[in-house]
């Protein structure tokens, strides 16, 4: 899926946004995501840190929720991170990959100064999908 210039901004703005409302106590790494669902709706997320660590929830699944939560599937990911652009966690991967296994996944750094398109299948090769009976 190619993504227009205008649809990438949409998406670093609205993960910018919600990068600006993350809760990371512990790790002081904040990011936001957003999801492009399939009717056009954009979908934001933040990290959500614990102090049992294992129920940290990241921007991205975050975001995911929220899209199904309004009845929406996501086809593209902007990820905004502080530092160099910063892809997903493997568990967000997978996740995503439920959604679309090619989609587009935007990395940007809060700054702006450093910005990159992957695919998601470049970045989770052989993913794990549910054998249909």
């Amino acid at each position: 899926m190619e993504l227009a210039p205008v649809t990438i901004e949409r998406l670093v703005e609205a993960a910018r946004r919600a990068q600006k409302r993350a809760y990371a106590p512990y790790s002081k790494f904040p990011v936001g995501a957003a999801v492009l669902a399939d009717d056009g709706q954009v979908f934001a997320g933040c990290n959500v840190e614990n102090g049992s660590f294992g129920l940290t929830v990241c921007a991205e699944r975050n975001a995911v929720a929220a899209a199904v939560v309004a009845g929406a599937r996501p086809v593209a990911v902007a990820v905004v991170a502080p530092e160099a652009a910063t892809a997903p966690c493997g568990a967000c991967r997978q996740v995503l990959a439920e959604f679309s296994a090619s989609m587009p996944v935007i990395l940007a750094t809060s700054d702006g100064d450093s910005r990159q398109i992957d695919s998601l299948d470049a970045l989770l090769p052989g993913a794990f999908r549910f054998a249909k009976r």
